[in-house]
């Protein structure tokens, strides 16, 4: 039998997001066919592994110090000194994956301040579907051991498979990140590899919210509560969110730098993750008391207050209550009373798995929306409303609120449709090393003007933004890896915009919608199209004897303006605008508009070509002077953007991100030069499409004759 031969397929930016979308329609990136990570196939690398007698290393992750992290854990720091790498099998004599199931002890914290990630991953032991979501069934020190191990993350919409080798950095013969409480078992140290492997190495792992490990574990959304303001169900919402395995945290704000990790009093941790791991009801001097049960990944440091493990409170409950609520205690897990629970924690997070409407008694499932979004300096990334001026070149999202809610048991609420938006931005963790971090986050919703009403084809521009103020908003901007908002708004249609509270700060993120009715969504967006004037090609005949005789002396013996000499004409004439703001004409530019021109196809323009182009120039210097309106010279992204609108063009965000991106200098202005050689192709290229699109239905097909004709000398 033949061997199979893979042959790499190398594609054009433009061509792999295309590919990429496909594999996204077809399912890739659900748990059931998640992305491999890096391109590694667990299967194969392990049955290679397997037959060549070795044990993998995994070179994408090296066991190395780069690995560790690239400031307090960096190469050559102190807090790394000492630190070797040795496989599970290498460090005990009977290494295990996973002893006896996965409970809340496997997870003990180590040298690394990701105390929110173990609380996480901590929660995640009391669901055993839902662990083994993340850590697949079937691993194993003894049976097909080869070195390799693998994990399922959530990033950003998508599951990935993560794929690690089972190096693990120890210090003096002890692991020095996360371990369990049985020296010999390893599936949460391997997890928390594949997590720091995912976003770079273990110190982008130092400082976060336990929501993230939540959604990244789960795909769930997660809500937020401040303990300050409790609605009034709260202890029924973490009773229900408990029952139906939610994943829970909750933590003491810090007011400074000292706070950190500082104890309180009563043995709580001040800026310190922690995990809600129970709630119960019991009978106590004949009153009904609820109470809240806690666990501290660190393990010894437990609360000293009423109802802890040895407090006199117990001996009043009945033996029975008493001995099964403290049966599963574990070392760092204690019970508080649920008031105690409002008073000493500031703020609870829960994410919600199936996600269900826990503000509700009744169960109820979401409908849920996931887009994709960037933020590009020039083009999206306008800033938040306190911007005017570029805050409606940020992407815009269309919800379709349809159905109002259920009756819930309150009948005095005000009806409405209620939808929950997160919105998430991407990569943040691994991009600091390179001294990026969390950019500042928010969105606002607006009302749809009637006019707009069921078109998605609309971006809505800046006069709009400045007459609307917006009917909801993200409770603030801040510098989270997500903001999440629950709302209740009246039927209808409504524009969502998601921005960084600066302009120009690049990003990508995810907005995901989660609406307890059904509710349509769309990306607001510009419908590409252009309106052009007929283009009037005068004969020899009908040209003015004037420009003959301008022609005659800038072309030379031959009658033809050569691509030099176009150049040479050009800058000449930018020598004399003085306002206008340009490095002159460069030979590639002033090639590629002979190009476009050039209909006799001998790469030069004679008198009809040249008058045409030169009609143009001067429609578009007047679309410049107009536009302008800072009067720099040149043009900002968004004036840019106006400047095209006015020129008859209607583009997509993308198409205005690719303009930026091509014809802007590292200020993002668009010098005149710039301007024109932009002009001249988007108008040339709307009108090839135009003549060859004959039966107007918007598609054209090429052979690949005329594809690299067009493309390559166009």
């Amino acid at each position: 039998m033949a061997e199979e031969v893979i042959v790499p397929i190398y594609c054009t930016g433009v061509s792999a997001q295309v590919q990429k979308q496909r594999a996204k329609e077809l399912g890739l990136g659900k748990h059931e066919n998640a992305v491999k990570f890096l391109s590694q196939d667990y299967e194969r690398i392990r049955n290679e592994c397997l037959q060549n007698g070795t044990l993998f290393r995994d070179d994408t992750f090296p066991p190395t110090a780069s690995s560790l992290g690239f400031k307090e854990l960096g190469p050559n720091s102190s807090k790394t000194y000492g630190v070797k790498w040795k496989r599970p099998t290498e460090m005990c004599r009977n290494p295990l994956f996973i002893v006896d199931g996965a409970t809340r002890t496997d997870v003990c914290q180590g040298a690394l301040g990701d105390c929110w990630l173990l609380a996480a991953i901590a929660s995640l032991t009391l669901n055993d579907p839902l662990l083994h979501r993340v850590v697949p069934h079937g691993q194993s020190f003894q049976n097909g051991y080869a070195g390799v191990f693998h994990f399922q993350i959530w990033q950003f919409g998508e599951w990935v498979d993560v794929v690690v080798d089972d190096f693990l950095p120890v210090k003096d013969g002890k692991l020095v990140f996360v371990h369990s409480a049985e020296g010999n078992e390893f599936w949460s140290a391997l997890l928390e590899k594949a997590y720091a492997k995912v976003n770079g190495c273990y110190e982008a792992l130092s400082g976060g919210s336990t929501s993230e490990g939540f959604e990244d574990f789960t795909g769930g959304v997660t809500e937020w509560y401040e303990l300050r303001k409790p609605p009034s169900d709260l202890f029924q919402i973490i009773s229900k969110a408990i029952e139906k395995g939610s994943l829970l945290g909750c933590s003491i704000d810090i007011t400074s730098a000292f706070d950190m990790e500082a104890v309180t009093f009563k043995k709580l941790v001040k800026g310190h993750a922690y995990s809600v791991t129970g709630a119960e009801q019991i009978n106590y001097r004949g009153q009904r008391v609820s109470l809240i049960r806690i666990r501290n990944p660190w393990g010894e440091v437990e609360w000293t207050g009423a109802w802890s493990d040895n407090s006199g409170e117990w001996n009043v409950v009945e033996p029975s209550v008493g001995q099964q609520l403290r049966i599963k205690m574990e070392d760092g897990e204690f019970w508080m009373s649920f008031q105690d629970f409002l008073r000493e924690f500031t703020r609870l997070e829960i994410c919600n798995l199936t996600p269900d409407a826990l503000k509700s008694r009744k169960i109820r499932k979401w409908n849920t929306t996931l887009y994709d979004g960037t933020w590009r300096r020039g083009s999206t990334a306008g800033g938040c409303r306190n911007f005017p001026a570029t805050f409606w070149i940020n992407p815009q999202f269309k919800i379709r609120l349809e159905e109002v809610d259920d009756d819930d048991d309150d009948r005095q609420r005000e009806s409405g449709c209620s939808f929950l938006l997160a919105l998430m931005q991407k990569h943040r963790r691994r991009e600091r090393q390179f001294g990026k971090d969390m950019e500042t986050i928010g969105f606002a919703v607006y009302e749809v003007p009637p006019e707009y009403v069921g078109q998605p084809s609309v971006h809505l521009k800046r006069d709009f933004f400045l007459s609307n103020s917006s009917r909801a908003r993200s409770e603030q901007f801040i510098n989270l890896r997500e903001v999440s908002t629950r709302f209740k708004l009246p039927p209808g249609e409504y524009i969502v915009v998601p921005s960084t509270f600066e302009p120009n700060k690049e990003g990508d993120f995810v907005l995901r919608v989660f609406s307890e009715k059904k509710a349509g969504t769309v990306e607001m967006d510009d419908q590409i199209q252009a309106t052009l004037p007929d283009e009037k090609v005068l004969s020899e005949g009908e040209i003015d004897a004037s420009f003959k005789q301008l022609f005659k002396q800038l072309a030379g013996p031959d009658m033809e303006i050569s691509v030099r000499e176009l150049r040479t004409i050009l800058n000449r004439i930018m020598g004399k605008h003085k306002d206008l703001r340009s490095k002159g004409f460069s030979i590639e530019s002033c090639r590629s508009m002979v190009n476009l021109m050039d209909r006799d196809g001998n790469g030069k323009l004679g008198l009809v070509e040249f008058n045409v182009l030169w009609t143009k120039i001067k429609n578009y210097l007047a679309v410049f002077r107009k536009f302008d309106l800072d009067k720099s010279g040149s043009m900002s992204a968004y004036e840019m953007r106006m400047a095209l609108e006015s020129a008859g063009f209607k583009l997509n965000k993308k198409l205005y991100e690719l303009i930026i991106t091509r014809y802007s200098e590292p200020d993002l202005a668009v010098d005149f030069d710039n301007f024109v050689c932009c002009l001249v192709r988007l108008e040339t290229m709307f009108r090839f499409f135009q003549a060859l699109d004959s039966d107007k239905d918007g598609i054209v097909t090429f052979d690949l004759f005329k594809w690299l004709q067009l493309t390559m000398f166009a």
